[in-house]
């Protein structure tokens, strides 16, 4: 067997690296995907040391592009952003303009063409999805008004960028500024008939084939994909199932390039879409997930190899101005458009934080613009700059918009106080038997101020469970709050005269808002075990002797629950079982359904662990 294993070294490497540069970026609270871009820049030809194959580090990256633009497309939801259409479509497509006016500003003035310029302004205005979307994750905002807008935005970009795939071969093969392929279908009409259709026509042409493919997929496609993976489910076996996935992905995109001409991302994004709509896409992008992380580590890798660290010290001045388009001129621009469609200004912090940085998206048009020779590689080098400072920086950038957010938010309510003190004084002196002016109605950026509440429960998350136990808490009638994230059920709450705090409990001041360390109880009622063990934590605190009830799916689940404070922690599998347990007592009239069985009553014990 040989030794000369360039595939096989390139694979380990560049998974160990990402792995070991990954764990330590998670450890410094920054995205893991920084981490990914730092091992590819060790294991690129300008650091000494290892130098993976620069031959097969692309098309290694090609599969993970493909991979992650199917998981785009799985996640695509139309529902989403058609209920946030009127502010995500054009607020995205203002900011993508002023954002590629910038970039294409600046590479006007380095004196880069028309047509790199403007690649690299594009790629300088669209955000980063798996930055985003984790972004929001952590911070419990998906859900909320704030989050669907940013999921919106993000959707829009991403279909401008799909486009964008489409449209910038096809002008540079006619363009002076690239060498792109000559478009097959326009070179034949003008060999056949003589016709030179220009750029209008290439430009069509072009647009002709993606509508062509786009109509199979949606009339054939979104029959004929579900039918397979219903009828490969049905086998009942999950390798079949996962081997579909994988097959329909990277077929689709395959199939797509080479018969219609367009890229591999586009047909990976079509496919994807198109199974999004079969009740097994949640099945296939859960089965497809391990792979695609996988491969989209090697893409991250092999996009930080093409880095050259030197930019950082041979153009510091260029690299803060990429920076500057990137964390403040774009992000600039969208806080200001959500202010003029009258959003509140929590909301348009939001989202001007999440769209503080760039990833995937600008790594592919980077890539393809040198590739093309569109792009100069200073370009791209400049480009992946601005992409890790922005992708390090936008934690912070978080941080920040929450402290101004806070600031802004009490400045207003000092100035809506004393505006209503001074309208009920002039109202009293004005008629004086008039009745007391009316409380004015908490809006969706308001919290009333900490609670003043004494032994009450407080409930974290008013979701599924979190809501059974309100409604049994509000008919027994214990005083109780609730700490929910997602403005629509805090807003429905209060409308309801139940006491709710807007925001995250494992924050130290929201749970100093909800008076936990004079509650008698609390109730985590969210699935996430991480972030309930910061909550039972700082809970147990605060107030030592607080009882704390949690939930958890696995044994490990418990145990960490438990270690961080919790009292009892409720596993909702042995819940289920023990109702199974019950019914199957009541026909069996309370025998053991095998010999030495445990009693209900034994098993029931083992449903609630207790903290010692």
């Amino acid at each position: 067997m040989p030794h000369d294993t360039p595939l096989i070294s390139t694979i380990v490497m560049g998974l160990v690296l990402a792995f070991i540069f990954g764990a330590i970026a998670n450890k410094l609270r920054m995205p893991p995907l920084v981490g990914y871009l730092v091992a590819g820049v060790l294991a690129g030809p300008y650091t000494p040391g290892f130098v993976a194959d620069q031959g097969l580090a692309p098309e290694l990256a090609e599969i993970g592009v493909i991979l992650l633009m199917f998981g785009v497309g799985l996640h695509f939801s139309l529902k989403d952003l058609l209920s946030v259409r009127f502010i995500a479509v054009p607020g995205a497509l203002v900011q993508i303009a002023f954002a590629t006016l910038l970039g294409w500003g600046l590479g006007t003035l380095l004196g880069w063409s028309i047509g790199g310029s403007l690649v690299f302004g594009l790629a300088l205005s669209v955000a980063s999805t798996v930055v985003l979307l984790k972004a929001l994750q952590e911070r419990r905002l998906v859900e909320t008004e704030r989050g669907k807008i940013a999921v919106g935005w993000l959707i829009v970009e991403d279909l401008a960028m799909v486009l964008a795939l489409v449209l910038i071969p096809a002008a540079a093969s006619i363009s002076g500024d690239g060498h792109g392929p000559v478009e097959p279908l326009s070179a034949a009409v003008n060999r056949l008939f003589g016709l030179d259709l220009g750029i209008g026509g290439i430009i069509g042409m072009t647009l002709l084939k993606v509508a062509l493919f786009v109509a199979l997929m949606l009339v054939f496609g979104r029959r004929v994909i579900p039918w397979i993976l219903h009828r490969t489910a049905h086998t009942g076996s999950r390798e079949l199932f996962r081997l579909g996935v994988l097959a329909i992905a990277l077929g689709v995109a395959f199939g797509a390039a080479k018969l219609f001409g367009v890229s591999l991302a586009l047909g990976a994004f079509f496919a994807g879409m198109v199974l999004a709509e079969s009740e097994l896409s949640h099945r296939a992008a859960q089965e497809s997930l391990p792979l695609r992380d996988a491969f989209a580590v090697l893409f991250f890798v092999s996009v930080g190899m093409l880095f050259d660290p030197n930019i950082l010290f041979e153009h510091p001045l260029l690299v803060l101005a990429t920076v500057f388009i990137i964390v403040v001129g774009k992000s600039l621009a969208a806080f200001l458009i959500v202010i003029a469609f009258r959003k509140p200004v929590g909301t348009a912090l939001t989202i001007s934080a999440s769209l503080a940085q760039i990833g995937e998206f600008s790594f592919i048009l980077a890539a393809m613009g040198v590739e093309l020779k569109m792009l100069p590689e200073q370009g791209r080098d400049l480009i992946l700059a601005g992409a890790i400072i922005s992708i390090i920086l936008n934690p912070l950038v978080f941080y920040g918009c929450a402290r101004l957010k806070s600031h802004l938010g009490n400045k207003t309510r000092l100035q809506e106080e004393a505006t209503a003190q001074a309208e009920a004084a002039t109202a009293a002196a004005a008629k004086p038997a008039a009745v007391e002016a009316e409380v004015p109605v908490i809006g969706e950026e308001r919290d009333p101020g900490p609670s003043t509440l004494r032994g009450h429960a407080v409930v974290v998350g008013y979701g599924r469970v979190g809501s059974i136990v309100g409604q049994n808490l509000l008919s027994s009638g214990t005083p109780f709050l609730v700490i929910e994230d997602t403005d629509k059920r805090v807003i429905d709450l209060r409308a309801r005269g139940i006491e709710a705090i807007s925001g995250n409990a494992a924050s130290a001041e929201v749970l100093g808002f909800a008076n936990i360390a004079a509650a008698r109880s609390l109730v985590v009622a969210i699935p996430n075990a991480f972030e309930a063990c910061s909550i039972a934590e700082q809970a147990r605190q605060l107030n030592p002797s607080i009882l704390i009830v949690a939930r958890a799916h696995s044994d490990a689940e418990i145990d960490e629950l438990t270690r961080y404070g919790a009292d009892t922690v409720i596993m909702g599998e042995r819940e289920i079982a023990l109702g199974m347990v019950d019914r199957l007592r009541q026909v069996h009239h309370d025998r053991p359904l095998y010999e030495d069985a445990p009693s209900v009553d034994r098993l029931a014990d083992t449903l609630v662990t207790p903290r010692e």
